[in-house]
């Protein structure tokens, strides 16, 4: 399996076009800065007077990186329209460079999301919608094939965390996808809907959260939907990184680790077993192969966490991965030879 990295121009232009929208991120600063601590976690908050009443909108949780940027929120709001000039510029050096956009649909649904604030309130985009997004993480080129759509754009959140930030999207996404001509597909579990089919084609927009044992529908009041919940979920969308979507001048989004996204598709696919589930698991698989020898030669150490991580959760999760692996020869080599 060749890997064929991007230019250094590229790369670079990646980084500072992600480095210019969290920069925008944190000029939108409205108030003052409010920290709240909630089982061992700093929470930062927007807080500001709407006439006799206080308010306050979650910023992210309280990391260095965030403190720095809110502390300087004036000087970037004074620079904002030379910032966004740049990054029209960068988009432009991106394309140029060969990156993959995101197609139109797609890109105006998450534009929507980020917008209304489903990524800075904990929404994780996952699934090949996520996976098309590491060409600039990891700066390597995918093939059309790896890149290809399955119809589904998917997005996953913590029940807990949801429940705990206490704010709320600003525009519901019922309503975003309505607007965009999704229609609410019933559900089988009372009046409780997570996922909405595109009226005019065939993708589909799903919402999950991690499950614990039994795999129902739970609220996700912050983003003001339900969810269904997966077993291993927690495992992909722990620990989330910044990335950006080529659409426009860029979309800043969420997406899991790359290395939590490999394991996790190992064990996915073992899941999916019977009829029209056997094609998505080659592509999980794929998928995960594709990764971890990118992984191997690059970021090791992150691979090899991810991976005894995941080990440690119990002999299921072990037989599920060994499951994938026998079907993998050459990858479940590199992840041997991590421990050598």
């Amino acid at each position: 399996m060749t890997i064929t990295s991007y230019s250094r121009t590229a790369q670079v232009a990646y980084q500072d076009l992600l480095r210019l929208h969290k920069d925008e991120a944190a000029s939108i600063l409205i108030g003052s800065v409010e920290e709240r601590h909630r089982n061992g976690r700093f929470y930062l908050y927007d807080k500001f007077r709407i006439g006799t009443q206080m308010k306050s909108r979650y910023l992210g949780e309280g990391k260095d990186e965030l403190r720095a940027r809110l502390a300087k929120a004036e000087n970037l709001k004074a620079a904002g329209e030379e910032r966004r000039e740049t990054m029209a510029r960068l988009a432009r050096v991106l394309r140029a460079e060969g990156f993959t956009g995101t197609d139109r649909d797609t890109g105006s649904l998450l534009l929507a999301f980020a917008r209304a604030g489903v990524f800075r309130l904990g929404g994780t985009l996952v699934g090949t919608a996520a996976y098309a997004l590491y060409q600039g993480e990891l700066g390597v080129r995918f093939d059309a094939d790896e890149l290809a759509q399955t119809g589904d754009i998917d997005f996953a959140s913590f029940e807990r965390l949801s429940v705990a930030l206490g704010d709320r999207v600003e525009e519901e996404p019922s309503d975003i996808l309505q607007s965009l001509k999704f229609d609410p597909v019933p559900g089988l579990e009372g009046r409780q809907v997570w996922k909405w089919r595109q009226s005019r084609g065939t993708a589909m927009v799903e919402f999950l959260t991690a499950a614990f044992g039994d795999e129902t529908i739970k609220p996700l009041p912050a983003l003001g939907v339900s969810a269904k919940a997966l077993n291993y979920l927690n495992y992909l969308i722990a620990e989330p990184i910044p990335a950006l979507a080529l659409y426009r001048s860029g979309v800043l989004v969420q997406i899991p680790r790359p290395e939590r996204y490999a394991i996790h598709k190992l064990i996915v696919a073992d899941r999916r077993k019977a009829g029209s589930d056997q094609a998505k698991a080659r592509k999980d698989r794929g998928q995960a192969a594709f990764l971890i020898n990118v992984l191997t030669e690059d970021r090791p150490d992150d691979l090899s966490e991810a991976y005894k991580d995941a080990l440690s959760r119990g002999p299921r999760w072990r037989e599920r991965i060994e499951a994938s692996l026998k079907l993998l020869p050459d990858t479940a080599a590199a992840l041997r030879g991590l421990f050598r």
